[in-house]
């Protein structure tokens, strides 16, 4: 029988470890890199990482690849109890993927669960070897369901002793084909994993899903009309066959996974002077530079000023508008996070020396990226 769960998904059997870490907001996602041989009209990457042998952890870019620092504390700040490991394809860089699944064993304990998702065109015998002895927990793969000459590479997985399934979009009008998928690994793997198709947010020129063809289920979602509805088709076919399904829709991606790590990060990242909202946001008293504050050409103009920072928080202390503990320096964005209440007591003066007074919500994430603004 297909159950729905509390988190907006449905499923028959066992639910994989990894999904049920996944809900809880517990996921480290690692981006290993862009770079993918498997060339899906659905991929919804962004330009700034399909095609670039770039590295993420969740929204965070690690500036270099080969220093773990950035890595380790985005685990750390999100509480994550594992990694799931993306891309593009991640075999691209095996030895990165090796090194990094050691990493955080290591950092982490033996209990820290990495899966992985990866297309066929590079499994062999060799990397998931290396992968097994580097310690990975769950190798999901990605299967073209309209070109089999490669489906044979997942039984190889099966001298290994972790958990193995497949993970594809539940695609409206394939149902013929994934069947047929199901039935190929019914009695080979452990589940299938099928996602809510969804419309990307930005057309970037990789990305060929016919947005004709497929429209949005309503008018708040990009998730596209009829891939629910053909998921659940999919997962009780797959409960016939003696095969866990599970269906993750949008929502649940969005609403619980995402905002569930946001909490996490939230309650770990704030500030004294900053106010935590039940979604996980930061409410902050925020002094830009003026010249520097959000607006056209913002991230150039943050590269090409030069700005003393702790001079400016001195100067504003000795001109009693904030205390020590009222005034933190946030380097990235060459601003300044304050109290609230002194923020709005001093705003007009603020002003009159050069600042741009306001009250934001954000995200708590490494970016900061500002949601709201309310200029004072």
């Amino acid at each position: 029988m297909v159950q729905e769960t509390k988190w907006h998904s449905w499923f028959t059997g066992n639910l994989p470890k990894g999904c049920a870490q996944c809900v809880q907001g517990r996921k480290l996602v690692l981006f290993i890199t862009g770079k993918c041989g498997q060339s899906c009209y659905y991929c919804p990457v962004s330009e700034k990482k399909f095609g670039h042998d770039v590295v993420y952890a969740n929204e965070w870019q690690i500036t270099d690849p080969d220093n773990p620092t950035e890595l380790l504390e985005e685990a750390k700040l999100t509480e994550a109890k594992g990694a799931g490991i993306t891309g593009g394809d991640p075999l691209m860089n095996v030895n990165r993927v090796c090194d990094y699944i050691e990493l955080l064993k290591k950092e982490f304990g033996e209990r820290f669960h990495i899966h992985l998702y990866t297309p066929l065109q590079l499994v062999t015998e060799k990397n998931l070897s290396r992968l097994y002895e580097a310690g990975l927990d769950e190798i999901r793969f990605h299967p073209d369901i309209d070109d089999e000459k490669w489906w044979g590479r997942m039984e190889l997985a099966l001298k290994f002793d972790w958990a193995m399934g497949v993970e594809i979009p539940a695609l409206p009008g394939k149902d013929v084909e994934t069947m047929h998928l199901i039935d190929y690994i019914s009695d080979k793997l452990d589940f299938i994993n099928l996602n809510e198709l969804e419309l990307s947010d930005t057309q970037v020129s990789h990305y060929k899903l016919n947005p004709e063809e497929h429209e949005p289920k309503d008018e708040l979602s990009y998730g596209v009309k009829g891939s629910k509805d053909m998921a659940l088709r999919m997962a009780r076919y797959a409960e016939t066959k003696g095969l866990s399904a599970h269906f993750c829709t949008a929502k649940l991606k969005d609403a619980i996974q995402v905002g569930n790590r946001m909490k996490n990060r939230a309650k770990n990242v704030a500030l004294p002077v900053d106010k935590v909202t039940e979604d996980g946001l930061l409410i902050r008293g925020v002094l830009y530079i003026e010249g520097l504050e959000p607006g056209f050409d913002y991230q150039e103009r943050l590269i090409n000023t030069s700005v003393d920072l702790e001079a400016k928080r001195t100067e504003l202390i000795k001109k009693n508008l904030f205390k020590e503990h009222e005034i933190f320096i946030d380097v990235p964005k060459k601003r300044f996070i304050v109290s609230r209440r002194k923020l709005k007591r001093y705003a007009k003066e603020l002003k009159r020396i050069w600042y741009v007074p306001a009250i934001t919500e954000e995200q708590p994430t490494s970016q900061s990226l500002e949601l709201e603004i309310d200029y004072l």
